[in-house]
């Protein structure tokens, strides 16, 4: 059997910034053995709001886990974005 390989995409997370936010958000990708190869977390000046970019695989199982991280309470927005035009803001 051959693995296949996936492209990388970020995922760029807003959420409320608040002590438990990153373990509810990689505990939902570690219930699902989903790899994170790579975590930031920043918080947006200004604002009770941090952003969190994860960068993951690109495989059939991520629009479901979009659709999962969307649902989290503490998430109010979720983008998918290619890692090759995505710059930290």
């Amino acid at each position: 059997m051959q693995k296949q390989s996936h492209e990388n995409v970020i995922l760029e997370l807003t959420v409320r910034n608040h002590p438990g936010v990153m373990t509810h958000v990689c505990g939902l990708f570690a219930r699902r053995a989903f790899n994170v190869e790579g975590i930031l977390c920043l918080p947006i000046q200004g604002s009770d709001q941090s952003r969190i970019w994860l960068l993951v695989n690109d495989d059939q199982r991520l629009e479901q886990m979009i659709s999962q991280i969307d649902k989290l309470e503490d998430v109010a927005k979720v983008v998918r974005k290619p890692v090759r035009s995505h710059h930290v803001q």
